[in-house]
């Protein structure tokens, strides 16, 4: 029956002999990571003994009693195993929609805190998850922490940006679109969260 299912559903899969559970046949889904290792992460399981074993049944449309078959299914394995393969294969450069910070505001000196704070305010509403960089560092120092990071915008605000009620973006690769309105930057951002970028 699991044969059938794959095969009818035209899923590549190959027999290994002896993979099986001690209680049936099972499927195994295998992702490979960045570094072309291979991990099981989801899984689903025949089982013909244990329903005998809990003393499970049903009564049948013939009007008999009748063991079931239990199926066991695993989604992605386990949360440790399945986020373990995330971080690896992103290289801990989430996309923007599962990046655990999403921005990061960088006034380059505390003159441009109150404006930051109600940025991040704004964006937070809109639905991003916002940091403030409230440090005493140099702006290169937060930026490169940010990029150390992974953080996939950095907003660079200076009394320019203050004045023109703009954010110079800065991306985690490096590249620096420059200066944009808040409004465009909401726009790209909810652009790449649709896109899965």
């Amino acid at each position: 029956a699991l044969r059938s299912a794959l095969d009818n559903n035209q899923v590549d899969y190959f027999e290994a002999e002896g993979e099986a559970a001690f209680y049936g046949p099972k499927a195994d889904f295998i992702a490979r990571d960045v570094l072309g290792r291979e991990w099981q992460l989801s899984t689903i399981q025949v089982d013909f003994i244990q329903p005998a074993r809990l003393g499970l049944s049903y009564i049948g449309e013939d009007g008999q009693e009748h063991t079931p078959v239990v199926i066991h299914r695993a989604v992605t394995g386990t949360t440790e195993r399945f986020m373990g393969v995330i971080i690896e294969h992103f290289d801990g450069a989430f996309p923007v929609w599962l990046a655990p910070v999403q921005v990061m505001i960088i006034p380059i000196t505390d003159r441009q805190l109150p404006y930051a704070s109600d940025l991040a305010a704004k964006l937070k509403e809109a639905g991003l998850r916002v940091e403030v960089d409230e440090r005493s560092e140099r702006m290169n120092a937060k930026i490169r922490d940010a990029q150390k990071q992974k953080i996939p915008y950095m907003l660079v605000i200076g009394d320019k940006e203050m004045e023109q009620d703009q954010v110079a973006l800065r991306l985690r690769s490096g590249e620096n679109p420059g200066p944009m309105s808040v409004y465009a930057f909401l726009e790209k951002a909810h652009q790449d969260i649709e896109a899965g970028v």
